[in-house]
């Protein structure tokens, strides 16, 4: 039986952790990380080092540390259709059907697409639908976390960096001390929510890894 009693509405908030960083972005996270301590404090103590560290960069800082995250020489995608589809006929399907959802809300997904995963968190805390929201959590959110999550592994950063280190010539820096902090709201965002939905143990399916979705780029545009 779905539970009808969660409160998604605080993901509406949540969603901050993600989003490219703007002015005022430093102040969104201490908020959450109030929220956090006050009412989920396990998850409140994994997060205090981002938190920590975002109050001691600049802004710039930060944007530089979001892009090469999820972005250029990337260490994962917040394209949750991308990342569990690549460019299969089902992230058109999904992109679609997400898009309706987003419109039906009011859902403003800015200049990013309806599957970017900040927009599908804040999406979650505005459906009526509890069928619909327990469907998102369980098929697409916490699997693109889990995949998400894995990817910052040194292994699998090791790899994607000698991948853009041969197409690019050049391997943008990553901070050696904090430069895969953003595992840690990844890590919040999918306790939370397995918690909330009682989400079970998920498989490992390493066969679809952003790795692999990267490399064939590589190929396409050599």
């Amino acid at each position: 039986m779905i539970n009808t009693k969660i409160n998604t509405g605080r993901y509406n908030q949540l969603s901050a952790l993600l989003d490219y960083p703007v002015e005022g972005f430093a102040r969104k996270i201490r908020d959450i990380q109030l929220y956090l301590d006050e009412h989920e404090p396990d998850c409140g103590a994994v997060m205090n080092g981002f938190s920590e560290f975002v109050t001691m960069l600049s802004l710039d800082e930060i944007q530089e540390l979001h892009t090469r995250s999820f972005d250029v020489q990337a260490i994962t995608t917040l394209d949750l259709g991308y990342l569990l589809f690549g460019d299969d006929y089902k992230r058109a399907e999904l992109l679609v059907n997400l898009s309706r959802e987003h419109t039906l809300t009011g859902n403003d997904c800015g200049y990013e697409l309806a599957d970017h995963l900040p927009n599908v968190i804040r999406l979650l805390s505005k459906l009526n639908d509890e069928e619909l929201k327990d469907e998102l959590v369980k098929k697409l959110i916490c699997p693109g976390l889990k995949k998400m999550i894995r990817e910052f592994d040194p292994e699998n950063l090791a790899k994607k960096n000698e991948v853009y280190q041969r197409h690019h010539k050049t391997l943008i820096d990553m901070p050696v001390h904090y430069g895969t902090i953003y595992q840690k709201p990844l890590y919040v965002l999918l306790a939370l929510l397995r918690d909330d939905f009682g989400v079970e143990d998920l498989k490992d399916d390493k066969a679809s890894g952003f790795l692999g979705a990267i490399g064939n780029e590589m190929n396409i545009e050599g």
